[in-house]
């Protein structure tokens, strides 16, 4: 009796199997989000975008971009950090996430626990520009003529904790001056906002300044980087320019909600690392300053280990705290 059991209950499992295997290799059956935690038109939104219309084509299903912009980029990632753990909702990581946490004490989730890199995307080195009827040509133009109105110049960013706002909390930091802080939500609006003389300056990524600076709408005072960039190669570094040992390049993961599935995790480095090596790609990037980087998920994290331990050395010595 116990055999005339078993056989059918056997005969099932082996019918069942097959589906369970088949569901896992499935991934994705279906759209696929990629969440940009800042406004549209920035410099994280126009690389989430490049990267998702050929990622899409690798996993043979769209990979849609959400824009979720606020509180600095957490209103995005906390909205994957507490989502299903399934690959089915990514997020550009940025310096708010992996870096800057300790400008937020009070944040309602931990990005370093909750959020899992998936993958080193890319880093992009920034300019210092200044608006088009700044009378300041250099650095050190600059530091006089901010410490001549103290506090009463003022600089936009993408957000508090944003790459933009880090990048200038470190200016400050180094050379002693005050100025003060406009945060919006998105390098886009911050951009808008020094063009139209609203604001005096920005640390913004090369490939959105490029543009304005062959127009001559702003003006370009020094890059962040440790080198120059090949396409400015008669603009100095910020160290350089007199600010020794200053360096700041804003790097990019793809993230997912800790507890994704490894082989997800896994599927989508692979095909990730294919994406950011393609030519065409690569040459987009180049125009916009952007540098490739890829690898696993544990070189992601290592970096976002090392830039954690900097900025929040940064962020504790300046004093910068948020609510």
């Amino acid at each position: 009796m116990v055999e005339k059991f078993l056989h059918p209950m056997l005969a099932l499992g082996l019918c069942v199997a097959p589906f369970l295997v088949s569901a896992q290799d499935a991934y994705p059956s279906k759209p696929v989000k990629l969440v940009v935690p800042y406004a549209a038109g920035g410099p994280a939104d126009l690389l989430a975008r490049s990267v998702a219309e050929k990622l899409g084509a690798r996993l043979g299903q769209p990979v849609v971009i959400e824009n979720k912009p606020g509180a600095g980029g957490h209103t995005g990632g906390e909205l994957v950090a507490r989502g299903p753990a399934d690959g089915y909702t990514l997020v550009l990581a940025t310096i708010a996430h992996n870096g800057a946490v300790a400008l937020y004490p009070k944040l309602r989730y931990d990005p370093m626990k909750e959020l899992k890199p998936v993958i080193l995307l890319a880093e992009a080195p920034s300019i210092l520009i200044v608006k088009q009827d700044m009378p300041v040509k250099s650095v050190q133009e600059l530091l006089a003529l901010a410490r001549s109105q103290s506090g009463r110049l003022t600089y936009g960013s993408a957000g508090n904790g944003s790459a933009m706002h880090m990048a200038a909390e470190l200016f400050r930091y180094m050379t002693k001056i005050d100025y003060t802080h406009v945060p919006y939500r998105g390098g886009a609006p911050a951009m808008a906002d020094l063009l139209g003389g609203q604001i005096d300056m920005l640390f913004e990524s090369l490939g959105t300044a490029h543009p304005h600076l062959k127009s001559g709408k702003v003006r370009a005072l020094a890059v962040t980087g440790t080198s120059r960039s090949a396409s400015l190669p008669d603009v100095p570094t910020v160290a350089e320019a007199g600010v020794a040992g200053y360096s700041s390049v804003p790097w990019y993961t793809i993230s997912v909600a800790s507890g994704t599935p490894a082989s997800i995790v896994s599927r989508l480095n692979s095909e990730i690392n294919a994406v950011i090596k393609a030519p065409d790609l690569a040459q987009r990037w180049d125009g916009l300053g952007i540098v490739p980087l890829g690898g696993n998920p544990a070189d992601a994290q290592k970096r976002n280990e090392i830039e954690t331990t900097k900025w929040s050395a940064v962020i504790k010595a300046a004093n910068i705290q948020l609510d």
